[in-house]
């Protein structure tokens, strides 16, 4: 009879040979993406496709909690998730054979029809999730065969002698689960390397540009803790679907513009440069920007107008929207107008802040528009310039609960005192930031809990499209105290009190922070 604790360590043990095999459906996967097809790693794949259905409340929840490190965020779930699947599968296809191996062949499928829905597919992706599952079913299939023989359940060939089983479940376990790791890490850590583009970024000459951004004097109010007047690279936020940073050879780069146009365009990436560039002052903001938040960024763009593009392809007639591309088949929606007026600089960037754009802010090329959030305008790893209609197309958000114009709107925040960090009385430096794009800020007032808004002192803008510093000095007294701010762009429009979410256009609401002063 069997025991309670004998049942429970079968089932532990099975659950140990589900997991090796996982590991090894993981690794052989890994190893072929690296030989055939590097676009097909069920689990890069998976988590592509899991990032794209995701309800939009959901994506919500992740930008604001991990922010930037909501990838690595998805990437751990994902493998806490097949961890947990293969115990089961291990366990299934212990007590009923063969539903393990049933089990793997939907995790195989599972994986191909997310490598369908990638942007690059080749008749090679195939191969990683196919082969991964049939060698990952044969070490199941063994394993659990040895298991069952060892630990007393019916076998066809009989053997009495269990401790060969013993041993050869442990042997195969053992070898099959170190080998699945060597060789997958091994084939993860290769294809990063040898798809790492800082050879290719090192490689890229960027011509002198015709024009350069000018800094006013009295650009930036240097006081500690504010944000500085340009956002380093490092520091730059970063929002996108992509699971992985696309490598992207500028050799072998092509922009491709289409559509409703009198003439299709192809564009290399010297071809691109040989336009001639210009340097570009240009905040960014994403829609999931909450108020007050850090979702923001300015920054010095090298970059072609799109207008000069497009003018290129010649828009036709009745056309309103541009679809643009990026290499995972991302896709943003911006009105043409947008893109042609030539009083807005809409452009394609190929350098941030005076070197090529980092691989995550889109290398080699991404597009800036001021005045419009990222996700109808920022297309990062452009590809393709599809010039159409918003009645014919939808962009990536659209159907996800965004709107398909969304102008960022007039905003400003607090950036110290910070809420946890208390200050002494006396003068306090009350400084933060305003944005306006396309119109610029006239005016941002600052009021301590319930009195009067007092006008703060603003920096010298850069230009219109860029935020800019605003700084008043409080005589703060001991106590806890509301700080709260609001700005008025060159339109007098104020910005709004009103309380909305980041969906479907953008957040607002005026800013206000809680501040201790010491006694």
């Amino acid at each position: 009879m069997t025991t309670h604790t004998g049942r429970g360590r079968s089932i532990a043990l099975a659950a140990l040979a589900g997991l090796v095999s996982g590991a090894v459906f993981l690794a052989t996967a890994e190893l072929l993406a690296l030989l055939v097809a590097r676009d097909a790693s069920p689990i890069l794949a998976v988590g592509g496709f899991v990032i794209d259905i995701v309800p939009q409340p959901f994506k919500e929840f992740a930008i604001a909690t991990f922010g930037s490190n909501d990838k690595i965020a998805l990437l751990a779930g994902l493998g806490l998730a097949v961890v947990i699947a293969s115990a089961i599968g291990g366990v299934l296809q212990y007590v009923r054979r063969p539903l393990g191996v049933v089990a793997l062949g939907i995790a195989g499928a599972l994986s191909i029809a997310a490598i369908v829905t990638r942007a690059v597919v080749t008749p090679f992706s195939f191969l990683p999730p196919v082969v991964a599952t049939v060698v990952a079913s044969l070490v199941l299939t063994v394993l659990g065969r040895r298991l069952r023989r060892w630990r007393g359940g019916m076998d066809v060939e009989g053997d009495p002698d269990r401790s060969v089983d013993r041993r050869g479940f442990f042997r195969l376990a053992g070898v099959a689960g170190v080998s699945a790791v060597i060789v997958g890490v091994t084939a993860r850590v290769v294809t990063a390397a040898t798809s790492s583009i800082d050879a290719l970024r090192g490689a890229v000459r960027l011509p002198t540009p015709r024009s350069r951004v000018s800094i006013p004097a009295g650009a930036e109010l240097n006081v500690p803790g504010i944000s500085p007047l340009f956002t380093p690279n490092s520091a730059f936020y970063r929002v996108d679907t992509a699971l992985t940073v696309p490598t992207i050879d500028p050799n072998t780069w092509r922009l491709v513009v289409d559509g409703m146009v009198d003439r299709r365009v192809e564009l290399s990436f010297d071809e691109l440069l040989n336009m001639g560039v210009d340097e570009y002052g240009i905040t960014l903001t994403c829609v999931s920007n909450e108020v007050g938040g850090g979702l923001v960024g300015n920054a010095t763009w090298l970059g072609v107008p799109v207008r000069d593009i497009l003018r290129m392809a010649g828009p036709q007639a009745g056309a309103d929207m541009v679809l643009s591309r990026s290499i995972d088949g991302y896709t943003a929606s911006t009105p043409l107008a947008s893109l042609t007026d030539d009083g807005l600089d809409a452009i394609l960037a190929v350098a941030m802040n005076g070197e090529p754009l980092p691989a995550e802010h889109g290398f080699p090329v991404r597009m800036v528009v001021p005045g419009l959030y990222g996700y109808v305008s920022a297309t990062k790893w452009l590809t393709e310039l599809k010039v159409t209609t918003f009645a014919a197309d939808q962009a990536y958000w659209t159907p996800r609960g965004y709107s398909a114009e969304a102008p960022i709107k007039l905003s400003s925040r607090v950036d110290v005192p910070k809420i946890d960090t208390p200050v002494a009385p006396g003068r306090v430096a009350v400084a933060g930031m305003a944005w306006a794009q396309t119109v610029g800020i006239d005016r941002v007032e600052v009021r301590i809990d319930d009195g009067a808004w007092i006008p703060a002192m603003l920096s010298n803008a850069v230009n219109d499209d860029t935020w800019v510093q605003w700084m008043y000095e409080w005589d703060a007294t001991p106590g806890t105290h509301y700080i709260a701010v609001r700005a008025r762009n060159k339109k007098g429009e104020l910005q709004s009190q009103d309380r909305a979410p980041i969906a479907p256009n953008g957040s607002t609401g005026w800013h206000r922070v809680l501040v201790t002063v010491s006694s």
